[in-house]
Order: C-alpha cells, then sequence, then structure tokens
C-alpha cells in the first residue's frame, strides 16, 4: 500500500502514545535511545577527498522501483553508503518492502483495527505482554530501541502472528521487526513485515522449523563449496565437535553479533533481494574468521576450539572490516546465483522430508507441523467430492511429494474441464493468479498424470527490463507426476546435479493463448491446445521423464487444477 510517513507515522505515536522527542539523530524513529548508537567510527568513513560520487536519493530510487527496474535499484542498494542516521531509510525501506507485498491494498487504519481486536485497545500497556509461541525468547532482540520500542516490536509480532496462524516457528521475525523500527513508525514496521512475509517471488522470513533447518543446512552446504578451506579447518581444529552444531546459529552471526552500523547496510540490500543477501554474508564472515584465526592469538585454535560458535560470534562484534568492504566481498563472490541456492535449499528439503517419512517420530529431526506430509481429513474430504481423477490412494501419493509448506493448506479446485468447459481463455481466467498449482490429466486412455506448478500462470504476460515477454518461467521447485499407470515423480534436474546444465534444464513453464507447456529441452514433457482437448508428452531434458502416456499423444478427457486455500 502507498505510504504516507508523515500521516502515519503521526498517527502512530499518538496511538502508542509515543511522545515526539526533539533531541534525535535526524534518520531515527521517536522508538530509538540514541545514546550508544555510534554513528561515526574509524571504521565507517573514510577522510573526504572531495571526489566521492554523491549519494542517491530516495526520488531517484523511486522512480526506478515505479518503472521496474529492478536491477537498477540492486546496483544502487549495494553501492550507497548511506550513513546510519541518514533519513533516506524513513521512505526507502518501507518502498523497498512494498514491492513485495501480495496481498490487496490494506485500508488505511487496517493494522489498528487489528491491534484492537487482538487487545481490545490501541493503548500501549505498561504490563509485559506474551509472545507468539514462534518466537525464539533467547533472541528477542532490540538493539537500541527504548522500553517503550520494545512494547511497540511485542504488539506488532502479536498482531502479525494473529493475521498469519500459519507462522509456527520464526526467531528472526522479533529482531527484524525491531530493526525496522528504528527508521519507521509502528503501523509503516507492520505492514513491511507483512510484505516480507507474504512474499511469492523472493524469500525473507523462514516460517516453520522444517524451513528454518533447511536454511541452516543449505548455508552449510554453501559453504562446504565456497568457503571450503574455512570449513576444512574448522573441521580440523573441533574433531569433536559437529559442523552442524557451527552452522545452526549462522543467522545469529548477523544479526546478533554484527555491529549496528554494518546490520543497517546489509538490511538495506536484503529487503529488496531476500535472504540471499545473508547467505553471502555469512560465508564472508567464515572466511575472514578463519583468516583471523591464522594471524591473530585471540582466535588461535586453542582458544576457540571449545566453543567455535561463540567464538564466531565475538569474532563478528569486532569484524575488522567497514559494512563497504563486508558487503563488496559478499556480493563478489562467484558462482553463488539464486537458482544455485534454491537447488541446494530444495535438494535439502527433500532429504529431510524423506527421512522425517521413514523416521516418523524421531527426536532428531526438526519438524514443522505438517512434516508427516499426510493430507488432512479435511483435504482428504475435498478432494474426494471435487476430483473426478483422484482415488484416496493416489491422493495419499501425491501429498507426499507436495512441498511441505504447501501440505498445511487445503485444496481448492479452481479449473475442471467437467463444470467449466474446455476453453483455455476459461482456463487462465481461473487460475492465473493462484501460486502453486497441481494440475492433473486423465486421458481417454485412463491414463493419470500431471504437474505441480511452483510459479502463477500470470508470468507469461511478464515483461523484462527490455519489455520482451519471457518464453519460460517457473522455479525448480515444478515437478512431474505420474499417477497411472505408472506411478512415479519427475523433480527437477538440477535438484540432483550442482552443474549448470544450461538453459534447457530451466524451461519449466510457458503458456500463451494458443497453447500451455510444461518441460523443454529436446522435447515438451506437457503440451495443451487451446482447446484442451488434446495433447502430447516427450521426455525433456528440464525434468529428465520418459513420455507419461505409451503412445505419446493423447486426448483429453478430464482437465483437473488446483489450488490451496490461504497460500
Amino acid at each position: 500500500m502507498p505510504y504516507n510517513r508523515d500521516t502515519l507515522a503521526a498517527q502512530a505515536d499518538k496511538l502508542s502514545g509515543i511522545e515526539e522527542e526533539t533531541d534525535l539523530y535526524e534518520g531515527f524513529s521517536p522508538h530509538v535511545d540514541t545514546s550508544e548508537i555510534k554513528s561515526l567510527d574509524f571504521y565507517t568513513q573514510k577522510p573526504s577527498t572531495g571526489k566521492e560520487p554523491a549519494l542517491r536519493s530516495f526520488t531517484e530510487i523511486q522512480q526506478l522501483l515505479q518503472q521496474g527496474k529492478k536491477r537498477d535499484v540492486k546496483s544502487i542498494l549495494r553501492e550507497n553508503s548511506w550513513p546510519i542516521n541518514s533519513p533516506i531509510r524513513a521512505q526507502l525501506w518501507p518502498a523497498l518492502c512494498a514491492q513485495h507485498q501480495t496481498k490487496q491494498n490494506m485500508l488505511d487504519g487496517f493494522y489498528w483495527d487489528m491491534v484492537h481486536q487482538v487487545f481490545g485497545t490501541t493503548e500501549l500497556s505498561d504490563k509485559p505482554i506474551m509472545l507468539p509461541a514462534f518466537v525464539d525468547p533467547a533472541h528477542c532482540l532490540t538493539y537500541h530501541l527504548t522500553r517503550t520500542g520494545r512494547s511497540v516490536a511485542d504488539r506488532i509480532v502479536n498482531v502479525l502472528g494473529y493475521d498469519c496462524p500459519d507462522i509456527t516457528y520464526s526467531p528472526v521475525l522479533y529482531p527484524i521487526t525491531s530493526i525496522l523500527l528504528h527508521f519507521m513508525s509502528e503501523e509503516e514496521a507492520y505492514h513491511c513485515l507483512a510484505a516480507l512475509v507474504g512474499s511469492k517471488e523472493k524469500v525473507f522470513i523462514k516460517q516453520t522449523k522444517l524451513q528454518h533447518e533447511v536454511t541452516w543446512k543449505t548455508v552449510m552446504q554453501i559453504a562446504k563449496k565456497h568457503s571450503k578451506n574455512a570449513v576444512t579447518y574448522f573441521q580440523r581444529i573441533c574433531p569433536g565437535v559437529k559442523l552442524e552444531r557451527v552452522f545452526m546459529d549462522w543467522c545469529w552471526w548477523i544479526l546478533a553479533g554484527l555491529p549496528f552500523q554494518h546490520l543497517v547496510r546489509i538490511m538495506d540490500c536484503y529487503f529488496h533481494e531476500g535472504i540471499k543477501v545473508l547467505y553471502r554474508v555469512a560465508l564472508v564472515i567464515i572466511n575472514l574468521f578463519h583468516k583471523e584465526c591464522q594471524s591473530n592469538n585471540e582466535w588461535s585454535p586453542d582458544n576457540i576450539k571449545n566453543d567455535i560458535g561463540n567464538a564466531l560470534i565475538k569474532f563478528c562484534k569486532k569484524i575488522p572490516v567497514s559494512p563497504t568492504k563486508l558487503l563488496h566481498a559478499a556480493f563478489s563472490i562467484r558462482g553463488l546465483s539464486s537458482t544455485y541456492i534454491s537447488r541446494i535449499f530444495m535438494k535439502t528439503e527433500m532429504i529431510l522430508k524423506s527421512r522425517s517419512v521413514l523416521n516418523n517420530g524421531s527426536k532428531q529431526l526438526v519438524k514443522s507441523r505438517s512434516s508427516d506430509n499426510l493430507p488432512s481429513s479435511q483435504s482428504q474430504v475435498n478432494i474426494q467430492m471435487m476430483s473426478h481423477t483422484l482415488t484416496i490412494r493416489e491422493l495419499f501419493t501425491l501429498w507426499s511429494w507436495l512441498p511441505v509448506r504447501i501440505t498445511m493448506y487445503q485444496p481448492v479446485l479452481l479449473y475442471t474441464t467437467e463444470e467449466h468447459g474446455c476453453s483455455l481463455t476459461t482456463f487462465y481466467v481461473r487460475v492465473e493468479q493462484h501460486e502453486p498449482t497441481l494440475m492433473m490429466i486423465k486421458t481417454c486412455n485412463n491414463e493419470v498424470f500431471g504437474a505441480y506448478c511452483s510459479t502463477r500462470w500470470f508470468e507469461r504476460n511478464v515483461k523484462d527490463d527490455k519489455g520482451q515477454r519471457q518464453a519460460y518461467f517457473g522455479t525448480g521447485e515444478t515437478f512431474l507426476f505420474s499417477l497411472y499407470p505408472e506411478r512415479a515423480k519427475y523433480p527437477w534436474v538440477g535438484i540432483e546435479n550442482e552443474k549448470d546444465l544450461g538453459h534447457a534444464s530451466e524451461l519449466f513453464m510457458a503458456a500463451d493463448s494458443k497453447m500451455i507447456t510444461i518441460g523443454g529441452g529436446e522435447g515438451q514433457a506437457i503440451w495443451m491446445d487451446e482447446n484442451i482437448r488434446f495433447g502430447k508428452t516427450d521426455s525433456c531434458k528440464t525434468f529428465n521423464n520418459p513420455p507419461l502416456c505409451p503412445s505419446g499423444d493423447f486426448e483429453i478427457r478430464v482437465l483437473e487444477v488446483y489450488g490451496f486455500d490461504g497460500v
């Protein structure tokens, strides 16, 4: 939603019972105690030479955001080291977060209506507020918030938990709330958090225990490749300590360890690019720590081998590089693309999901509430009532293949040829805004197969910076399946292979007014015509699948497309 900072801040301060103070640094909100904030340390500013390029303004960045020039915005955010007390963040951060918003624009006063609904009043109580179960009490980091600011953070997190009941475990959510409150009003901070939590295009905040575990294991796997020497060194000096114990706390190296001025600059980029920024910073921290271990007695093997995790946090507090150099090193790491990170994440999630099925009830695996990956009784009833293709047995099989987070939601029949007719136009009208979707085809020969489609079909209309429509879209979470006569799942080939497999391995979804295609590269896994009557299936490089029906060509008896309520 559009932000009017003056109006919203005045309203928020009035409702919060916060009086405007006059002795604050220009860029901070009234929630902040600035007495301990170091805006000028030995590494935050170099002596001026008079030749430095001027820092970019919010107006310039706002124009680029409105024009959809996200790459230009990314470059500016990475290169412009605004001072920690710069007033630009009061406008910049809400604008960056707003671009990830997926819910319809909230009406003015929505947040305060929610506050009144949850607490019965908009007055800020002096009594402690019980935090939601997804908060980690050991990491309720408040940085430089005042006592009132901390109470405001508690209230925001409670309201978000009420509005987003699917959040079951999210220890980083509270620290990010606190960081936001340093530069904006309570209401603005809530809207920023809601946008980050609901983002579909980029990942910002993990929201279940399983996702949390997959994330730190993903960082560990990436570090084994991109920080190999450091990881080998840690394993050598700490043979009795499992590497997992070190990486479980990776996010706290950044959020609890780094000086606040470093953290603020990281957030400038994070609110635009997502969690991959934190992955990059974590790798730099590991490499810098490894370097210091070899040259600084404070970090000698004898001093750190008994508690390397705590030593990493202490090192971050004294990190020997400026925020500018830290980010420059982070963004200079090669071969760490979003596609590569996504592949490692999905591969790790699949492994953990498989173990959770094999070791159901094991206390060693941290699992989300839906990690048993079985459809609820309500989901079974819904499918039985709606589907012309699925038996209960096939439903259980298909459900075990879905991403774990999706199994928390109830399936909703969006489109079926039995009820809505055979028209690609109708298909788009009913399906294109939903993400993800599950497509099932039953042929006139009774074969049953389909695809889990990770991205909205509306993406067929999205244009790049040059005004060209992208031929293919989607992510590596997309997969094919066959339920009859063969029962098999065909995931993206990139999950099992860390090498760059080329463009043909990433042809997930394509569509226009004449056809729909899933999978490509030397064949199309599923192709359907505009009348949703005839189709064909071939082997393809994206999924390394055989034809999904023996004849290759097929006539469609029923097409069903499901969405998931609440996603």
